[in-house]
């Protein structure tokens, strides 16, 4: 089994934890990382993006000039595309961009960037992340005694002075382990988890 160290909020090493092996030292599938970061940006598009047709243009509704003896090249409609005012055309229209991955597949791409964030040692664990009170300062402290500037934390469902002390430091983000996504495991150099969180990870995803 993997282990790393486990750190207090003042920085220091005070022990060491366990790591399911089935969640953080599996085969690393570079492809299934690939997909789910794409399937996460895609499910994200609007997709209203909407340009209008020579057919949905007003106007052009009359043949601007005869079809022969004028000297000009021959014309339907003065809102076909190559008038100015005219119909685009192939013009984009709303459309859903999302597609769907395999449950298997998403927790098998999950695992995949867990695995290389503790090969990295960029998986950090904490005993605990607990403010007495919300205040940005008492996080960047912590951040400071960890030596890291931009991660994503992970931390419990009871933490809700965490998540409002980490919530103005840009760079920083919080995540509860049910919310974790491959795109945020990547985006973030350092990954922060408290022990409590990480026990719950390898429940959720075990």
């Amino acid at each position: 089994m993997a282990s790393v160290s486990v750190y207090n909020m003042e920085g220091q090493e005070v022990g060491t934890m366990e790591l399911a092996d089935a969640i953080f030292n599996v085969e690393i599938k570079e492809n299934l990382v690939h997909q789910a970061v794409i399937q996460q940006l895609a499910n994200n598009r609007q997709g209203t993006q909407k340009a209008k047709t020579r057919s949905e243009v007003s106007g052009g509704g009359r043949k601007p000039w005869r079809q022969k003896g004028t000297g000009h090249a021959r014309q339907g409609s003065i809102r076909a595309a190559q008038w100015t005012g005219g119909g685009m055309v192939f013009a984009p229209v709303p459309r859903d961009y999302s597609f769907k991955m395999n449950k298997k597949e998403k927790q098998a791409a999950l695992k995949s960037v867990l695995t290389s964030k503790v090969q990295e040692n960029s998986f950090l664990v904490l005993d605990e992340l607990k403010f007495d009170a919300p205040k940005t300062k008492d996080m960047k402290k912590v951040l400071d005694a960890l030596k890291v500037e931009k991660a994503l934390v992970i931390i419990g469902d009871d933490s809700s002075n965490a998540v409002l002390s980490a919530r103005n430091l840009e760079g920083v983000a919080t995540a509860s382990p049910a919310t974790i996504n491959v795109y945020d495991l990547l985006k973030y150099k350092t990954i922060i988890a408290t022990k409590s969180s990480v026990e719950k990870i390898e429940e959720v995803y075990a």
